[in-house]
């Protein structure tokens, strides 16, 4: 059983995830802390742990981290080292967590030293860019995808909804493809290639007729690309007929796809859009042209923020603004029911299946995983936190599948499409799992009751401002879990019939 340790990222929120952080030059005994915040941020308070010496070297230090903080007073970082030995210490199982062997895989066979790529953005545009991913331990890249067109950005073209301590929550960009020209992207390839011969290079492309996907695709393979992925779902191209608009036509997705194919002999993948009602017919349609694999999801179609003065959206350019692809921690619940879709499909059996949306922590990449995701891709977070969080995915994925004893990360693909369900008519509905209250934790506040009262069953009543539960009236949906801010309510694990 995989034990999950209770360090939130609630208890450090005011903590600004500094670049060169200030508490880890003040640490006198070189524990670097801004590393370990940042792991318990990024959901990794486990592997964070691992990676501390055996001798407490906290308990009686007088803190010059928490002075050197550029938020001082904020972020309590010696109780959150101390709470990391007492608290998590104890649940780490024994494995040796710097060896990543087990995080090997391979898409289509070609090797892959983890299964964390770039996808295909901004973070991955240039040569300098990805050297510096490779260095950081990212073990691929889906390059920004390439054209033959002009490409003229607008300015500002991002926007996004931000939560606490400016966590981005959902992010929007108007941005297109790569602004280097072809020849200029082949001469990146040869020399990403050349000096990273080990890390996995995919070539993202867009092309307007057959003609252009299949040379497009060929010259990519001839400078050095390992796999080609077709854009069949950028959201923002200004002509008609290109990006999501392919991927929402089944003909058209075939049609390109044995194109592409026709220029090379290393594997095609397709990239398909959300922006369907099913992603079936066009992953179907891509297998049937000649894609070996299928990267799911891209941007969602979007409007974000209207400003009540000026009535633009944003990001506002001047005083208009567009539709624009829509990404982040907000989408990933709608991207794991597409890789859902996709792992269940025994047409698609065989194809590689690369996700991406919303993926920010090892967890997220786990539940990727889980329901039929080989490898996986990562933007949004990357822009949010930079290429450093690689160290906090392949540790924390490191240490779960020690944790639950498997031998590789292949072990845990498709684990969970068993437990989906397309419907909600096969579920059991005859019991009821009560709620339990932490009464240790209550603050007091009154919020699941008035939860309960106005947007449930009138079930929970305060007695000297502490929820008491009418089972008569409870029918176990868990709302005021979901809403209390002080975490004072689990599920009792109590299945009672009706």
């Amino acid at each position: 059983m995989f034990l999950r340790p209770n360090i939130k990222r609630q208890d450090m929120i005011n903590c600004a995830l500094c670049d060169n952080a200030p508490c880890d030059e003040a640490c006198p005994a070189e524990l670097s802390p801004g590393d370990k915040l940042r792991g318990i941020w990024l959901g990794g308070e486990h592997h964070v742990m691992s990676f501390l010496p055996e001798k407490d070297v906290c308990t009686d230090c007088d803190a010059p981290c928490e002075r050197a903080c550029l938020r001082p007073g904020l972020v309590p970082i010696k109780e959150l080292m101390n709470r990391l030995r007492n608290e998590v210490k104890p649940m780490i199982p024994k494995g040796e967590l710097e060896d990543e062997s087990i995080l090997k895989t391979d898409i289509c066979g070609i090797p892959l030293e983890n299964p964390f790529l770039l996808s295909s953005s901004v973070v991955g545009s240039n040569y300098d860019m990805c050297a510096r991913a490779f260095e950081a331990g990212w073990a691929g890249v889906s390059f920004k995808t390439i054209c033959n067109f002009d490409i003229h950005e607008a300015s500002p073209r991002y926007s996004a909804i931000t939560g606490g301590s400016s966590s981005i929550i959902g992010f929007k960009n108007i941005e297109q493809l790569s602004n280097h020209s072809v020849v200029e992207n082949m001469e990146i390839f040869k020399d990403l290639k050349r000096d990273y011969p080990n890390k996995f290079l995919m070539a993202s492309i867009m092309g307007r007729d057959d003609e252009e996907w299949e040379n497009l695709a060929r010259l990519c393979e001839e400078n050095g690309a390992d796999a080609i992925e077709l854009n069949f779902s950028c959201p923002n191209m200004m002509e008609g007929g290109l990006g999501s608009d392919i991927g929402q036509n089944p003909e058209y997705v075939e049609r390109f796809t044995k194109a592409a194919c026709r220029g090379v002999t290393i594997p095609v993948l397709a990239k398909l859009t959300p922006n369907v009602a099913s992603m079936s017919e066009a992953a179907e349609a891509a297998k049937r042209g000649g894609a070996r694999g299928i990267s799911a999801i891209n941007t969602i179609k979007s409007i974000m923020r209207i400003n009540l003065d000026t009535y633009v959206s944003s990001p506002a350019v001047g005083n208009d603004s567009a539709v624009g692809g829509y990404s982040g921690k907000a989408i990933k619940p709608i991207a794991l029911r597409y890789i859902t879709e996709l792992g269940k499909n025994t047409e698609l059996k065989g194809l590689h299946i690369s996700g991406m949306g919303g993926i920010e922590t090892w967890q997220d990449a786990a539940e990727f995983m889980l329901l039929g995701a080989s490898s996986v891709q990562v933007t949004t977070a990357v822009m949010q936190y930079g290429y450093r969080i690689i160290k906090d995915l392949k540790a924390g994925l490191n240490y779960y599948l020690r944790a639950i004893g498997d031998d590789s990360v292949k072990d845990i693909v498709g684990l969970a499409l068993n437990h989906v369900s397309n419907t909600t008519d096969s579920l059991e509905r005859d019991t009821v799992v009560y709620p339990r209250f932490l009464r240790n934790k209550c603050i007091g506040c009154g919020r699941c009751h008035i939860s309960c009262a106005d947007g449930g069953h009138q079930a929970i009543i305060l007695k000297d401002r502490m929820p008491v539960l009418d089972p008569k009236r409870c029918v176990g949906c868990h709302l005021c879990l979901l809403v209390c801010p002080a975490g004072a309510i689990e599920s009792s694990g109590k299945w009672v019939k009706k």
